[in-house]
C-alpha cells in the first residue's frame, strides 16, 4: 500500500467513525407487532449511522428479558411495564428510558355458552381464567372493581387458557394479547369479547444503570436512532407495516397489522401517565401479598425514570 492509499484510507475511516469505532449495545428484543420503530431503525441502518453495533438477543417474555437486564446480560430491554412495578418495589437497579407504544385493546374473552358479555357487570359470579400475578390479572381485577362485582378467578398458564374456555372449565378468560387470535379461531361462533376501559399495556424500554451513567452517549445514540425511526413510522405507516411483516418473516401480514394497530397507540414518549400506571400496579401487587415492601412514593418512583436520552433525541 503506497502513502497516498494509506492517506485516503485513513481519511475515509476518520469520516466514518460509526464504521471504524462502533459501540456495541446488547438489546433484548424479539420481532413483534407493537414496536415498528425498531424494525424501521434496523431496516434503514439508523443504529449503524448512530455509531452503534446493536446485538439483538431474543427472549420468550418481557419478564425474562428484564431478569437478563438486572443480571447485566443485556444493556437495554423491551418489555411491558408490569415487571418494572415489581422491580421498583424490590429496589432493583434499572431505568425506564422510553415508552414505544400503548396497547388499548385488552379484553375479556368468553364462551357464549356461559352467557352474554355486554358489560363488566356480566362477569359477576363467573369463573374467569387468567395468569395470576401478571398484568392481565391486574386488568381483570380493575375491570371487576370498576363494575363493583366479584368473580371466581382461576389461575392457569397462558397456553392453557384457550383450551379451558373452549371446554367450559371456565366461563371466560383474560389471556395475553398473543392468544386473542387463537381464542377467536377455536371458539368460532361461540366467541365473545368484552373490552373494559381503564388499562393500556405500555411497551417500554429499560436500561442498566451503566447505560444511563458511563455509557450515556451510547444510550443517547440508541434513542436518537429510535426517535428518527419513530418519525418515519408516523409519516409512512404502510412502510412501517411492511418492515414489521418482513422482520417477522411474514408471520403477520400488513393487512393484519393494519387491523391490530387500531388498538395500538404508537409513538416514542415518556410521560406521567406511565408513572401513574406503575404506581397503581405496585399498590395492587402489594395488595396481593406477593411482595412485602413499602408503597412506592413519588420520589422513589421518579428515580426509575431517566428521560435525558429521549429528551436529547427530540432536540
Amino acid at each position: 500500500m503506497n502513502a497516498l492509499t494509506r492517506l485516503a484510507l485513513g481519511t475515509a475511516l476518520a469520516l466514518t467513525p460509526s464504521l471504524a469505532m462502533a459501540e456495541k449495545l446488547v438489546f433484548g428484543w424479539s420481532p413483534n407487532p407493537q414496536t415498528p420503530q425498531v424494525d424501521v431503525a434496523l431496516e434503514k441502518g439508523y443504529f449503524t449511522d448512530a455509531g452503534l453495533e446493536v446485538e439483538l438477543v431474543p427472549f420468550n417474555s418481557g419478564r425474562a428479558g428484564f431478569e437478563a437486564l438486572l443480571g447485566g446480560q443485556v444493556d437495554v430491554v423491551f418489555m411491558a411495564e408490569f415487571p418494572a412495578a415489581t422491580g421498583a418495589l424490590m429496589g432493583q437497579e434499572f431505568a425506564i428510558v422510553g415508552d414505544l407504544a400503548r396497547f388499548t385493546g385488552s379484553r375479556v374473552i368468553g364462551n357464549a355458552g356461559a352467557g352474554q358479555l355486554n358489560s363488566p357487570a356480566d362477569l359477576a359470579g363467573r369463573r374467569i381464567g387468567t395468569t395470576i400475578g401478571t398484568n392481565v390479572h391486574y386488568f381483570l381485577d380493575k375491570a371487576l372493581e370498576g363494575a363493583g362485582v366479584e368473580a371466581e378467578i382461576v389461575s392457569a398458564a397462558p397456553p392453557d387458557l384457550v383450551p379451558a374456555v373452549v371446554r367450559g372449565d371456565v366461563d371466560a378468560i383474560v389471556p395475553f394479547p398473543t392468544f386473542y387470535g387463537a381464542a377467536k379461531d377455536t371458539l368460532g361462533e361461540n366467541y365473545l369479547e368484552l373490552r373494559a376501559p381503564g388499562y393500556a399495556v405500555h411497551y417500554i424500554l429499560a436500561a442498566t444503570p451503566e447505560m444511563t451513567g458511563e455509557k450515556s452517549d451510547s444510550l443517547a445514540a440508541f434513542m436518537g436512532a429510535l426517535a428518527k425511526a419513530d418519525a418515519d413510522v408516523a409519516a409512512d405507516p404502510a412502510a412501517a407495516m411492511a418492515a414489521v411483516s418482513a422482520s417477522m418473516q411474514g408471520a403477520i401480514s400488513t393487512e393484519a397489522l393494519a387491523a391490530m394497530w387500531q388498538d395500538v397507540d404508537i409513538g416514542l414518549t415518556l410521560d406521567e401517565g406511565l408513572a401513574e400506571l406503575i404506581r397503581s400496579e405496585a399498590d395492587w401487587i402489594l395488595g396481593q401479598g406477593v411482595i412485602k415492601a413499602e408503597p412506592l412514593s413519588d420520589e422513589a418512583l421518579a428515580t426509575y425514570f431517566a428521560p435525558a436520552a429521549l429528551d436529547a433525541a427530540r432536540k
